[in-house]
């Protein structure tokens, strides 16, 4: 479910970029000032008030709004310094929905009106929505761009935060539920293994900077496949001999895109030609083994399998948690256990619930 933008009115909207950000993390937010002429709000869903009401030009700028919104009675929180009775009804004759005092933090304030606006979801789940469906862009441009040699590694920066965000708000959990409701394998699987490492960087402790890194690498670890051909990519069966032969050169041929974009860095790198190979020397491209396959590699390594596993393909149906983490479990001698213990830790204490098979 769509749901729209919100309105920050502020007579100082630069003591109010914080309250327009917490709203930025859920939805489109309009930061606006007293001089507003209100075009093209068709899309508004909720409206926060944060002026003096005292001031005849903020009057008159609300009142244009409500004008504007032709009698469409939306969520609308008025700040208020002062909880006496005038105050509130006076906001009230204004459109106000509720009056919050403007001491309160911007999270709270921000989750007072999507309660209004969507008590269906809890904020926490229309933020790891909205984190998806902009990530999900991102990886879409991607791989278009790929298909040409090179991709813009500085526009995937812009997908970091939002996949550390969301599964820090939203737990693995919901991550993963939102994910798996999606259609295309490629895209599903990219989003999975992304939202699968920054929790598995999380649950190590590793540094904001290596977690970074970590999560790039899993949003690029795949742009091979945009140089697959997609009778093989989108196979809705199991891939013979000859067509797995193709499926396998995506590691190098992403390799190759992310040096012809310039600037990539060695984690990135590695993880996208090595993400493949095994401990024991049975993976590929370049039939690695032991210490050769670096600690990042191997940490992708775990997050890329178990999301196969646990991913719908046209030609299986996702496997539940606990058994897709017993194939885990089994592959020692290929994963390094210890790795893969930490890893189920991780998965089995932020999944609070089964994953749906």
């Amino acid at each position: 479910m769509a749901t729209g933008s919100v309105i920050v009115l502020s007579d100082r909207p630069d003591r109010d970029r914080a309250l327009a950000s917490a709203v930025e993390a859920v939805t489109e937010c309009r930061l606006a000032g007293v001089d507003e002429t209100w075009v093209g709000i068709d899309d508004t869903a909720g409206i926060l008030v944060n002026v003096n009401l005292a001031q005849p030009e903020a009057r008159r700028c609300l009142t244009l709004l409500l004008r504007r919104l032709q009698g469409r009675r939306l969520p609308c929180i008025h700040l208020v310094r002062t909880s006496a009775a005038s105050t509130v009804r006076e906001a009230q004759a204004l459109g106000a929905t509720a009056c919050l005092s403007a001491l309160l933090d911007p999270e709270t304030v921000v989750e007072a009106l999507f309660r209004q606006i969507r008590p269906d979801a809890t904020v926490s789940e229309l933020v790891v929505q909205r984190q998806i469906a902009r990530t999900g862009t991102l990886i879409n441009t991607m791989f278009q761009t790929a298909a040409s040699g090179q991709i813009d590694l500085q526009e995937v920066e812009q997908g970091l935060d939002p996949v550390m965000n969301a599964v820090k708000e939203g737990g693995l959990t919901g991550w993963l539920e939102v994910v798996r409701a999606h259609d295309d394998v490629t895209f599903q699987h990219c989003l999975l293994v992304a939202g699968l490492t920054a929790g598995f960087a999380r649950s190590l402790g590793l540094s904001s900077k290596d977690s970074h890194l970590m999560v790039r690498a899993a949003l690029v670890h795949d742009v091979g496949k945009s140089r697959i051909p997609p009778e093989i990519l989108n196979k809705p069966g199991r891939l013979d001999p000859d067509e797995f032969r193709v499926m396998r050169t995506h590691a190098p041929i992403g390799h190759e895109i992310l040096l012809a974009s310039g600037n990539c860095d060695p984690i990135t790198l590695a993880v996208t030609r090595h993400h493949h190979e095994m401990l024991d020397g049975s993976g590929y491209p370049d039939g690695l083994s032991s210490d050769a396959i670096a600690d990042p590699v191997r940490l992708l390594t775990i997050c890329d399998i178990y999301s196969a596993l646990i991913e719908r393909r046209p030609y299986k149906e996702p496997l539940p948690e606990a058994e897709a983490l017993r194939i885990l479990h089994g592959m020692t001698g290929k994963l390094e256990d210890g790795l893969v213990a930490a890893f189920a830790k991780s998965v089995s204490t932020d999944c609070r619930h089964p994953i749906a098979a």
